[in-house]
């Protein structure tokens, strides 16, 4: 992790870049994969399967006998730890529904919203390198609290064939059924068009690589809606004097061993924090079992040393984390100015991997840049928003003649004249 100090601001983009291909050249080599899955179905998903993952399937949906056997796998103090993070999620989430909404915009005009669950959902779950087992909640619990009916779930199997016991336990204690054992851009593509065996969705979530972020991407052109472009994890942390450095280190430590193409980034507001972290980082990556993974992925990643705050402030919002931590004396006062960020984790004791599994804010959030614009997943991201109107004829003899003066303005006469008959109707009661 090299170490700048003080950069000027014209050199901040080119210091905070991700270590990321280029989108169109990805989707070239996506897009086929999706093609084929379209045309091909179950029988290109197994061809995909036996060449990016270097396994024959025999069946593609995941068997009750499976899910049982996983069942007996799963030790009880992970399964405990797992009851906990799923009781704490669904108590954030369920705090997000929304009450039916009425309002009377004009007497006898009244205007109505709900929000209806989305039919038929996707959830990618990676298990690759990592198998994320905690996605399934993070995706699942808010998807059931939303009322969408069917979940469909595609996850990659091991190279025998298998999917790690911890997914299947926990996506039956969620209680999904569909359980497929697809990775990757084609477990999207299947997703998107559907295949003999898996069933096609209306919106896919879910986090992967920048090969299942550019498979999301292109299934928006097909007409099926996703949560956001998220691709590699990243971590931004704010550093002052009263950072403890053996938790910032930890921090950085475990979006490292995400992958070789995640990034972390250090503010700080003096070099010497950034010596101390820098020392942790060392000591602490002799015990990692993933440290060839993080040494890697802290080749992409950068300490800026900036003392005037109000800098700082600015180069993290122009960074937009995926997960930003303060690690400052007077965390609100600074987090009341981040306008773009995933999410926020405040003070020297709230590690990220505490949302990352248990907490109850969700994990799966925009990474890239894009949380100036998305938000990450909630119980919004799995709802519709649907209006109504119910007009009474009092209402309309007030609001008609607004509507027809604003039709005819607009030369739709078609319009005006859908207003006027009931006007008249009205009138000659």
């Amino acid at each position: 992790m090299k170490t700048v100090i003080n950069p000027a601001r014209s050199t901040w983009a080119g210091l905070l870049e991700r270590p990321t291909m280029d989108l169109e050249s990805i989707e070239r080599l996506v897009k086929p994969v999706m093609e084929a899955v379209q045309s091909r179905g179950d029988e290109a998903l197994r061809e995909f399967t036996e060449k990016f993952d270097k396994v024959t399937l025999s069946a593609i949906q995941v068997t009750e006998s499976e899910i049982s056997t996983a069942i007996n796998l799963v030790d009880d103090t992970l399964k405990q730890a797992i009851a906990v993070a799923k009781n704490n999620i669904e108590i954030f989430h369920e705090a997000q529904k929304d009450d039916f909404a009425k309002v009377e915009t004009m007497p006898g005009v009244n205007c109505y919203r709900k929000s209806v669950g989305i039919d038929k959902v996707g959830l990618y779950i990676p298990g690759g390198t990592a198998p994320l087992f905690s996605t399934v909640l993070m995706l699942a619990v808010p998807a059931k609290i939303a009322g969408c009916r069917e979940l469909v779930l595609c996850t990659p199997p091991d190279q025998s064939g298998a999917v790690h016991p911890a997914i299947l336990y926990t996506a039956q204690l969620v209680g999904i059924d569909k359980i497929f054992k697809v990775g990757g851009a084609q477990a999207v593509a299947a997703m998107t068009f559907g295949t003999e065996t898996v069933p096609q969705v209306y919106k896919i979530f879910g986090p992967g690589n920048q090969y299942v972020t550019a498979a999301k991407q292109l299934a928006m052109k097909y007409g099926v809606s996703i949560d956001m472009p998220a691709g590699p994890s990243e971590v931004a942390v704010y550093a002052d004097d009263s950072a403890e450095p053996a938790f910032v280190a930890a921090d950085l430590l475990s979006q490292a061993e995400h992958g070789v193409d995640s990034q972390v980034v250090l503010v700080a507001s003096s070099d010497d924090i950034v010596k101390a972290v820098k020392a942790a980082v060392a000591e602490q990556l002799k015990t990692l079992p993933r440290a060839d993974f993080a040494e890697k992925a802290l080749t992409n990643s950068v300490a800026i040393v900036l003392s005037d705050q109000d800098l700082a402030i600015d180069l993290l919002n122009e960074y937009g984390a995926e997960h930003l931590i303060l690690s400052v004396n007077q965390p609100w006062d600074i987090a009341n100015r981040i306008v773009n960020a995933g999410s926020v984790f405040l003070g020297n004791y709230t590690p990220e991997s505490a949302g990352d599994y248990a907490s109850g804010t969700n994990h799966t959030l925009p990474t890239n840049g894009y949380a100036k614009m998305y938000s990450g997943v909630s119980l919004d991201s799995f709802v519709k928003k649907i209006t109504y109107q119910e007009i009474t004829p009092e209402g309309l003899k007030v609001l008609g003649p607004v509507v027809e003066t604003m039709a005819a303005a607009e030369e739709l006469e078609a319009h005006k004249n859908a207003v006027t008959l009931r006007l008249n109707a009205i009138n000659n009661v």
